[in-house]
């Protein structure tokens, strides 16, 4: 099931722009003190490195994504999530197909 809303949440008002604009976040913290992201990817093709875990989740939308240390391309589509390990990377593609990958990024 897909990650409709969050309520009663802290939102930051200053957004995280990475890659030229191509990727757009909001940090957000739950009233429990968890802390999130919620953002949208650009078709391009994006590097991204990650210190904690990662769950990725699709809200709307699609991609390819590749694990560091894999060679396969996975697709990933509304409603369908990925876990990426800490202190690790991943590859993101977005095709214009697609029109952005809209998502919820889960802290470790």
């Amino acid at each position: 099931m897909t990650t409709e809303q969050f309520d009663g949440v802290s939102v930051a008002t200053k957004a995280n722009v990475y890659f030229d604009g191509k990727c757009v976040s909001h940090s957000i913290t739950l009233a429990d003190g968890t802390k999130k992201s919620v953002g949208v990817v650009l078709p391009s093709t994006l590097t991204f490195n990650t210190g904690a875990p990662e769950i990725m989740e699709c809200t709307a939308g699609g991609c390819e994504y590749k694990l560091a240390g894999s060679d396969a391309w996975v697709k990933s589509a509304a409603g369908e999530k990925f876990s990426v390990p800490g202190n690790s990377s991943f590859q993101i593609k977005v095709s214009p197909a697609e029109g952005a990958y809209h998502y919820i990024c889960h802290f470790g």
